[in-house]
């Protein structure tokens, strides 16, 4: 082992040219990552323009070896692997790319891993990256001058960082070709604030015994995914987004410093809609698309996550990969910033937010892959291992499970939406001297067809309105509304009673598994009034507000359609004058419930009318709306359907 003189080839003198571009464009991204070594990466700036200056100086120089036979070569090495694996202190043979050739026990056990593992990777990679450019030039530098130099080294040690002063040396082997760096690390010490770390640490020097620390680490991945499971069920309806983002505020609060989370589908695939068997209807590969990027709070992490988000997942970057292969990725030291992609900036993602450990795992339902969670993590908390893997593999598949389930009932709620509508009236008709408005609001329980219906139409003698309610909910149920309500208008061509026409909907109903409640009014128009001929069928009654503020309750009786053969609905009429208002409405406003399970009832439902006598009938139905929503705190458990007609002038029938 013994130095050189330092002379280039025109062919190195390219190679050291290009190198040392490289170097100072990682010296300008260093200086750009959160809470950066400004002092270091200066001192490397300086070291950089002395290495030019020198490389000028040697221009057209001829380097000199030294030859050897092969037999004095292998002694000497086997000396050195000799004298370099018993050293006292731990020790790491670079070749001149930095790349590590060797490591001995300390050094190993110095970052809390194998030197298998640590062989062929960069030097750096097992470097703080806020000081990772600035060693890489203080290695080049060596490689060049020949000088020793001292640098502070924050090495990412398998639990915690660990703060070192090494010593870079330069040195010839007999029988490589090029210099290598041999580097020293001396005493260290570790910083020994736990209150940041996030979940117990693997292993402590001097602390509790490792078995100890072993079971903690479990019982807290145990704990981890227990808390997912909490978060990711506690939704009385499954909410997709709701879900993602949830998982992502878990992971970041216990696993790691950013979580990034990417899917395909309704969601993140565009227009294409939701995937079958994993690809479009066209054939083409389903595109991932970044949903939730989180990090720490502090400003800067804040505005560097607002633009992540519009970073997507390209191809060639780990979560793109780890999506079409469906195989997960652990890279406890990145060696390649630009792992994660690339900001708009030009900036390495890895490089804007200080990772040096990263993992992906599929979101994966066992059918298909939808999406990809990754995480990255900076030193502070020791490199991603095995364990978080795992973890992150199982909530993977969680949040798969509760995302197929939130599609699943967000398809079967759009079938629902366009079944109901199918239901109801598009418009209502326009009745001369009368304004009339409806009000329809769904269930926030299940996502199935509700069994609500209402219509205005022409009758035989004038107008008609109907609001029923058939028991149950679903496709069932649904066809017994439509069988419902169009039987109303049909029967209501040639009876001209509504009691009549619903005794017509009884017999029809008949044969169906499920009954119905409904109240029908038939409207004759006078000259100075309206005369209303009501029908109900076990419904709540009619209700109606009179021009100066007073209520009165029509009638009830009757029985619900499609129970028995000798049907007799309940009767009555009401004449309506000007600025007299009719209420029809089903009983899922009158059982509505607050958080103790009181239900809304007839009184709160006159009273929320008595306080909109004045408005028009739209307004009163709005504001019984109001009344409902607030009571209720937004949890309807029934569907809700409200009608009101208001004589606004005298007209002729």
């Amino acid at each position: 082992m013994h130095d050189q003189p330092d002379q280039l080839e025109p062919e190195t003198l390219l190679r050291e040219i290009s190198d040392l571009e490289g170097r100072i464009g990682e010296l300008r991204q260093a200086a750009g990552v959160p809470e950066p070594d400004l002092r270091a990466t200066l001192d490397a700036a300086l070291v950089e323009l002395e290495l030019a200056l020198t490389v000028l100086r040697t221009m057209g120089g001829e380097q000199t070896g030294e030859p050897g036979g092969s037999a004095a070569a292998e002694n000497e090495r086997r000396v050195l692997r000799t004298v370099f694996q018993d050293a006292p202190v731990p020790l790491f043979l670079l070749d001149r790319t930095t790349s590590v050739r060797r490591v001995n026990r300390q050094a190993a056990m110095l970052l809390g891993t194998s030197s298998g593992y640590v062989s062929g990777k960069q030097f750096t990679a097992f470097c703080d990256m806020a000081t990772r450019a600035a060693v890489r030039s203080q290695l080049a530098a060596v490689v060049r001058t020949g000088r020793r130099r001292l640098v502070n080294v924050r090495f990412l040690g398998r639990d915690r960082p660990v703060d070192a002063v090494v010593t870079l040396a330069r040195v010839w082997i007999r029988g490589e070709p090029d210099p290598m760096v041999v580097v020293a690390a001396g005493p260290t010490t570790t910083p020994t604030d736990d209150g940041a770390r996030k979940g117990p640490a693997r292993t402590a020097q001097g602390g509790a015994p490792a078995d100890d620390e072993a079971v903690a680490t479990i019982v807290h991945r145990m704990d981890v995914l227990a808390t997912a499971s909490e978060l990711l069920l506690d939704e009385p309806v499954f909410n997709e987004t709701v879900a993602v983002r949830r998982c992502a505020r878990l992971l970041t609060a216990e696993l790691a410093d950013w979580a990034f989370i990417d899917l395909t589908g309704p969601n993140g695939g565009g227009p294409g809609g939701p995937l079958q068997g994993g690809i479009h209807a066209a054939g083409a590969a389903p595109e991932l698309r970044r949903q939730v990027v989180m990090g720490p709070e502090d400003e800067y992490s804040v505005e560097a996550a607002r633009m992540l988000e519009e970073v997507e997942p390209a191809e060639g970057t780990l979560p793109h990969t780890v999506f079409v292969t469906r195989q997960s990725a652990l890279r406890p030291h990145v060696e390649n910033l630009d792992v994660l992609g690339v900001c708009p900036d030009g900036q390495p993602v890895c490089g804007k937010i200080g990772t040096t450990s990263v993992l992906s795992v599929p979101i994966e339902d066992g059918d298909r892959a939808i999406g990809t969670i990754t995480l990255a993590a900076s030193g502070e908390y020791g490199p991603f291992d095995l364990m978080d893997l795992g973890v992150v593999q199982r909530l993977g598949r969680y949040l798969a499970l509760v995302i197929r389930a939130a599609r699943l009932y967000r398809r079967r709620a759009e079938v629902a939406d366009t079944l109901q509508a199918g239901l109801l009236p598009k418009r209502l008709p326009a009745i001369p001297g009368v304004r009339v408005a409806a009000k329809y609001l769904t269930s926030t329980h299940g996502s199935d067809v509700g069994g609500d219906f209402y219509d205005v139409f022409r009758t035989e003698n004038g107008w008609g309105l109907v609001l029923g309610d058939v028991c149950g909910k679903g496709e069932d149920a649904a066809a017994v509304t439509a069988t419902a309500r169009h039987c109303v208008r049909l029967a209501s061509r040639w009876k001209a009673s509504p009691g009549d026409v619903l005794g017509v909907v009884n017999e029809a109903l008949l044969d169906e598994d499920r009954f119905v409640t409904a109240v029908m009014a038939g409207l004759t128009l006078e000259t100075e009034r309206i005369i209303v001929s009501l029908g109900t069928a076990g419904h709540p009654p009619a209700i109606v507000v009179r021009a100066d503020g007073v209520i009165r309750t029509a009638s009830r009786g009757g029985v619900p359609l499609g129970l028995f053969e000798d049907f007799e609905a309940g009767l009555d009429t009401i004449d309506l004058s000007v600025g007299d208002t009719l209420i029809l409405h089903s009983d899922g406003v009158l059982e509505a419930c607050d958080m103790m399970r009181q239900e809304f009832g007839q009184e709160r439902l006159l009273e929320a009318l008595a306080g909109h006598a004045g408005d028009t009938p739209e307004g009163m139905l709005a504001g019984v709306e109001r009344a409902l929503l607030d009571y209720c705190d937004g949890d309807l458990r029934d569907d809700v359907s409200m009608l009101a007609l208001r004589v606004e002038t005298p007209t002729l029938g």
